[in-house]
């Protein structure tokens, strides 16, 4: 009986420590993301910033003369 305790404590305190490293991935990964999402949304913000090309669409060009 005293063995059969022995391990479930022992496999008691190695699942804790898993979990404890999962909590810390998970944590370090939520960073990641939102460091990705304010990123994103930066070069978003710059996108829209950005003005309009000096160059005319196609729609708006004049035709060449032979048209």
């Amino acid at each position: 009986m005293e063995e059969r305790l022995e391990k479930l404590e022992l496999l008691f305190m190695q699942q804790e420590q898993t979990i404890e490293i999962l909590s810390r991935q998970l944590y370090l990964q939520q960073q990641d993301i939102r460091r990705a999402l304010l990123e994103i949304e930066r070069l978003n913000d710059k996108l829209k910033a950005l003005e309009p090309s000096a160059v005319a669409s196609r729609a708006e060009e004049t035709p060449p003369p032979h048209y």
